[in-house]
């Protein structure tokens, strides 16, 4: 028995529209906004393509970027996109405001933090990563 048809993963922030359309570039799709809160903010932003949501990101009041590899906030979570080519994979996640992170334990895979702090890794295919 399978109970779940879809997984969705929702990545806390400080600013959901600005990391979604970060991502947007990376995997495409649409985004989708939806408000809540006094203010009207978009709280919970997706990127979905067709009726397949894709990733969430979602408004945290007192966002605190994590720290990884040091410090005492971890990476609580990462994302890994398949890329044919490394270099090519790399130039274009650090046009679109990516940073390279100082550490790269591996040699078919790169880390790198998103405008939010979040780690995320472009690995070639079949690679293996930690």
């Amino acid at each position: 028995m399978v109970l779940a048809k879809g997984v969705l993963t929702a990545i806390d922030c400080d600013d959901p529209v600005g990391l979604a359309n970060f991502y947007l570039k990376i995997i495409g799709g649409e985004v989708h906004g939806f408000e809540f809160g006094e203010s009207g903010d978009s709280g919970w932003v997706e990127i979905r393509e067709g009726e397949r949501r894709l990733l969430a990101f979602q408004k945290i009041p007192n966002y605190q970027i994590p720290t990884w590899p040091i410090g005492n906030l971890p990476q609580q979570m990462h994302l890994d996109f398949q890329v044919g080519d490394l270099d090519e994979g790399e130039a274009f996640v650090l046009s679109i405001g990516a940073v390279k992170c100082d550490v790269q334990p591996g040699e078919t895979f790169r880390v790198f933090l998103d405008p939010a702090g979040h780690p995320f890794c472009l690995v070639v295919p079949g690679a293996l990563v930690p």
